[in-house]
């Protein structure tokens, strides 16, 4: 059970890191979308794609470093 807990969080922090990944990379143009017709600022999306990013990294290497409890 404990170990089920422990995927989720990882995957739950891999898929965070994913999309915080695409929206910076929407922030600095490499993706050949044009974010300025979406009516956010582009500041906003740079923003939420570091949070997502750095959080998620944050999740997944702490619950990947956790001890195993099952042993």
């Amino acid at each position: 059970m404990e170990n089920n807990k422990r995927i989720v969080f990882m995957v739950s922090g891999a898929m965070d890191s994913l999309l915080g990944a695409a929206a910076l990379l929407l922030y600095f143009g490499v993706l050949p979308f044009d974010i300025s017709s979406w009516g956010i600022p582009r500041w906003i999306i740079g923003l939420i794609g570091a949070v997502l990013f750095f959080s998620g990294i944050a999740v997944f290497t702490y619950f990947l470093s956790k001890p195993d409890t099952s042993e």
